[in-house]
């Protein structure tokens, strides 16, 4: 009999950053490392990654990192955890490790696997990856083996028997993995909320091939590089109209030439252009898009920046990828701005779906496949798991068995028994701006948005060290509070405030520069919101020669 854990180091109660824990006795295996983008609150910051403090103080513990997908929601902290721990072994599928060598991770930490092969560990616990149906080839959910029943994550997955190949999902061997009795499944709720089936409103190859037929000028598809099932559907969309596709950036190319070359991508020779094809009349042109830089690429050809690409009027452009909330303004703003320019904008319709994930209807019938005793919803905001919550009541999991938790909450099974003893694991928001892995921090972040909303004030002073006598200033510098031209007796005001401070701190014997600069500091603050009601950052200077 064992004692098993299972806590989210991200991903519960939010979109993205997803990275799940499950504790096995002694042996700990982490289930996807990803990030989330952060939005435009999170001045200058660059994603946000989990927290892996926990993961540092257990490393010993660690049997490896098992990625379901290549998508950044999933993978996309794998670099920065590589850092950290250097010696971790990283268990992927071809695709996957191709999408994380690109992300930076040395392959040397990859393992790759196949789905269907079982990895054996310690203590008669093994795992076995299961393809499943989504946007990018060689997606997995996992299924932990141990003595007291199985434990799945499922991962992100659309219920789809047309999708073959590299995105077939096995559902005879998730059935086969139900009957053989499973302790606790952890299922995505992101669709939660969407009734019926997802499926087959995410297949948009008749979609492309009717825009296709209706734009016979240049049409520009803006995508995600590793949504590779929207990349095959305009492949396919564009079979047979005599038009080249050519595609722009080196990231993209990338993914295409391996997919190609992989037989992940099956093209026609002939359809791929270069860039002597740009100005061709009829040409389409794939231009990818990143999360963190949203619509920078047609952003970029709007305003003329591109070094390939010159918009023209006659131009369609068709935003062929999800739509998110906190990127709703800038999208908007965009396409006004291509409206006047004169662009046939196309969006993809709200009865079409671009992500590939399970609404009500296929979360219902994964459920019923694998029949779990205790049920986790996993991935998404908290009321999408609360909708998935619902939809496993409704097929008769007792409430008692049904697991709602936020990030670092432990849940705790001994002997099979869901135990509720209110163990927590610390967690935090990890705050990444460049390339550093170092968590920049909400003091920061606080500091940044005071400069963004009052600007700051620089009071800068020279003192004579030998002789206790102020030689230069006190001079007034500030950058986003006043204009100082136009505020010439505020900023006389604010000197002789300063110059005051510093002579009352300043004896034959000593100088209290610290007591100057928390005077300085405090003062100036009352006075300039009693003036102009705004509370800029000030900062003291105060040097001796």
């Amino acid at each position: 009999m064992s004692k098993i854990k299972i806590f989210g180091l991200g991903g519960l109660a939010e979109n993205g950053k997803n990275c799940y824990v499950v504790e096995i006795d002694d042996s700990l295996f982490v289930f996807d490392c990803g990030l989330k983008y952060a939005n435009s609150n999170l001045l200058g910051i660059d994603y946000i990654m989990p927290d892996f403090s926990y993961l540092a103080k257990n490393k010993k513990r660690i049997k490896g990192i098992f990625i379901t997908h290549g998508h950044s929601e999933n993978m996309g902290s794998a670099p920065d955890l590589v850092k950290l721990l250097p010696n971790v072994k990283i268990f992927a599928t071809k695709f996957t490790k191709f999408v994380l060598e690109e992300y930076g991770v040395n392959s040397k930490n990859i393992i790759e696997i196949r789905p269907h092969r079982k990895i054996n560990f310690d203590n008669n616990v093994s795992i076995f990856p299961i393809s499943v149906s989504h946007s990018i080839p060689d997606a997995l959910m996992y299924v932990i083996n141990s003595s007291d029943g199985a434990i799945c994550y499922t991962g992100d997955f659309v219920i789809d028997p047309t999708m073959l190949g590299h995105y077939d999902m096995d559902l005879g061997k998730i059935a086969y993995v139900g009957k053989q009795g499973v302790l606790c499944m952890m299922c995505e709720s992101s669709f939660s909320e969407k009734k019926g089936h997802t499926s087959p409103n995410h297949r948009l190859e008749d979609y492309f091939k009717d825009l296709l037929k209706h734009n016979e000028k240049r049409v520009i598809f803006s995508i995600l590089p590793y949504h590779l099932y929207t990349i095959n559907d305009i492949f396919n969309a564009a079979k047979n109209m005599h038009r080249k596709i050519i595609i722009m950036g080196k990231k993209l190319q990338n993914v295409v030439n391996f997919s190609i070359k992989e037989k992940y991508l099956e093209v026609e020779e002939d359809i791929i252009g270069d860039l002597t094809n740009i100005d061709d009349e009829n040409a389409i042109l794939l231009i990818s898009d990143e999360r963190a830089n949203p619509y920078a690429n047609v952003s970029k050809l709007l305003h003329g920046y591109d070094k390939f690409i010159t918009l023209k009027n006659t131009d369609t452009i068709v935003f062929a990828e999800p739509r998110y909330d906190s990127n709703e303004k800038t999208l908007v703003k965009l396409e006004n701005e291509l409206a006047k320019f004169g662009c046939n904008i196309v969006n993809i319709p709200n009865d079409k779906i671009i992500l590939h994930h399970p609404s009500s209807e296929d979360l219902m019938l994964m459920i019923k496949l694998v029949q779990p005793k205790y049920y986790m919803p996993v991935k998404g905001e908290y009321r999408y798991m609360v909708n998935n919550a619902n939809l496993a009541s409704r097929l008769g999991i007792a409430a008692d068995n049904i697991i709602l938790k936020q990030n670092g909450d432990v849940v705790t099974f001994e002997d099979g028994k869901l135990i509720q003893n209110g163990e927590m694991i610390k967690v935090n928001d990890v705050l990444i701006d460049g390339i550093s892995n170092e968590d920049v921090g909400e003091l920061v972040i606080k500091d940044r948005e005071m400069l963004s909303e009052n600007g700051i004030v620089l009071i800068s002073a020279t003192i004579s060290k030998k002789d206790k006598i102020m030689l230069v200033g006190p001079e007034v510098t500030s950058r986003g509070f006043i204009y100082v031209k136009d505020s010439t007796s505020l900023i006389d005001e604010i000197k002789q405030i300063c110059e005051k401070i510093i002579n009352r701190n300043i004896t034959p014997t000593y100088v209290d520069y610290n007591k100057i600069k928390v005077e300085i500091r405090e003062e100036l603050s009352n006075y300039l919101y009693e003036e102009t009601e705004c509370k800029p950052m000030i900062i003291a200077v105060v040097q001796e020669v």
